[in-house]
């Protein structure tokens, strides 16, 4: 979780540094540092956000999975005890015919 706030953190700066490249304004101004530390919030601030979200999702995932693999192993179930009662059915059949 750190390191995506950081990276974001860092990815804040970056734009700040690009918004003065394309105004062709000098990167290091004393008047001008103070808009660092306000980027770099902005950044780590939405990486905050996105690492919640990214959670939810994971979670969201998680219980469908879990809910998926749960219907899964009661259809199985239901298969195999309708296979195994049509089985005995179709052996007894077999059986008769053969003595027949």
């Amino acid at each position: 979780m750190v390191h995506k706030i950081l990276f974001w953190s860092g990815f804040g700066v970056a734009v700040r540094l690009w918004q003065l490249g394309i105004e062709m304004r000098p990167f290091f101004v004393k008047e001008g540092l103070w808009a660092y530390p306000v980027f770099a919030g902005f950044g780590a601030s939405f990486g905050y956000w996105l690492t919640g979200v990214e959670r939810r999702q994971m979670q969201v995932l998680a219980d469908r999975r879990d809910r998926l693999l749960e219907k899964r192993k009661r259809r199985a179930e239901r298969e195999a005890a309708e296979a195994g009662g049509n089985g005995n059915k179709a052996e007894e059949g077999g059986i008769l015919a053969s003595t027949s």
